[in-house]
């Protein structure tokens, strides 16, 4: 909810060097039927400086993430075939002119990696890890300019989503592999209510399942607004999680499948309070329900649905903890006081975490 600069990353020759796909895409193989009743967390990177709310997984070799000082990181697990020339590359200090970016949002495709900035004014950057490439294919001014999430379709159509500048929530779209941005029109947006915007938490207000795409905006008013096809056209949802306030609404959302939907949030300044503020949606978000209201978790700022779950398993992140339910939200365990901003699976009991001053791999028992 401040302004922002989005940058985009072209990944060749990372790709090149380290003979690894980067994307993020979920694969569906048999359900798993073990629930989780512990977490055991191992710290892979720890920097007093580390400020970390942008991370993507990066198929088998590792992770990729951005800071809020301006780093371009990636970590390479154990088993990555990576030589150790590339690894010393990383990470990449990025700078536009006199501006470190504060990145709050990061996707990746095949062979490219995109990522968002706060900053002023708003700018999408073609970013090679040669930093002397880069060039800018998008600017806007605006002093209300603020984008805070980031995804995309396939290897060639993205979104990024942002705080309105006029009466509706700001939407870039790029059809060619990130080349040239677009903005969309109000004309074609729902209209945004009074003090709607949303949340640069955890690069998480996005969902998308095949073509249909999901985003969730938070403040004053705390909605859905729904595309079947792509961000060609769009209609809005109204949900029942706390808002009115600045601070309140849905921080993050994750889709399971093209019915099944989850968003949490809340109020971070009242972080402890658990009243309306995890709900779920079984239509493909036309409707949402309170789940566990008054008990289980307060704020959150992360969701995400542990893969192959039938849509029953969830994990939530925030700085007061790691959180799991079982039962589709209804019933949740606290696993632990460790404070994170966000969350990425790699498979059905491992996830990537990071937040203040550290990245952890998580493992779920």
């Amino acid at each position: 909810m401040k302004k922002v600069i989005y940058l985009v990353f072209s990944f060749s020759l990372i790709v090149g060097l380290g003979g690894c796909g980067v994307g993020k895409y979920k694969t569906v193989p048999k359900p798993i039927k073990t629930t989780f009743t512990a977490v055991q967390i191992e710290t892979l990177i720890e920097d007093d400086a580390l400020n970390v709310r942008a991370i993507e997984i990066m198929d088998t070799t590792g992770l990729v993430y951005l800071t809020s000082n301006g780093q371009f990181g990636m970590y390479f697990n154990k088993n990555a075939a990576v030589t150790d020339q590339v690894k010393s590359v990383f990470p990449i200090t990025v700078k536009h002119d006199t501006i470190t970016p504060n990145f709050r949002a990061l996707a990746v495709t095949k062979n490219r990696a995109f990522g968002v900035s706060i900053a002023s004014p708003a700018l999408v950057f073609n970013l090679d890890v040669d930093l002397h490439k880069n060039t800018v294919v998008y600017q806007e001014n605006h002093e209300k300019a603020f984008y805070d999430s980031m995804e995309f379709w396939n290897d060639s159509e993205g979104i990024a989503i942002g705080d309105p500048t006029d009466n509706c929530l700001s939407i870039i779209i790029t059809r060619n592999r990130g080349k040239t941005w677009t903005k969309l029109s109000c004309d074609v947006l729902p209209k945004a209510k009074a003090g709607e915007a949303a949340f640069a938490a955890s690069d998480t207000n996005i969902a998308i399942v095949g073509d249909k795409t999901w985003v969730a905006t938070g403040g004053k008013a705390s909605r859905i607004l729904y595309s079947p096809d792509k961000g060609n056209t769009w209609e809005v949802f109204e949900t029942p999680i706390i808002q009115g306030l600045e601070t309140t609404g849905i921080y993050s959302i994750d889709f399971y499948d093209e019915n099944n939907g989850f968003a949490v949030g809340g109020d971070y300044t009242k972080a402890d309070d658990n009243v309306a503020n995890k709900i779920k949606t079984t239509d493909g978000g036309k409707t949402w329900q309170l789940m566990a209201d008054g008990s289980g978790p307060g704020y959150r700022s992360c969701v995400q649905y542990v893969p192959n779950s039938n849509a029953q398993q969830l994990v939530v992140i925030g700085f007061k903890g790691i959180d799991y339910s079982s039962d589709a939200g209804n019933t949740w365990t606290h696993l632990s006081d460790d404070g994170y901003y966000t969350l990425r699976f790699i498979d059905e009991t491992t996830a990537y975490a990071a937040g203040n001053k550290k990245i952890s791999k998580l493992t779920f028992k």
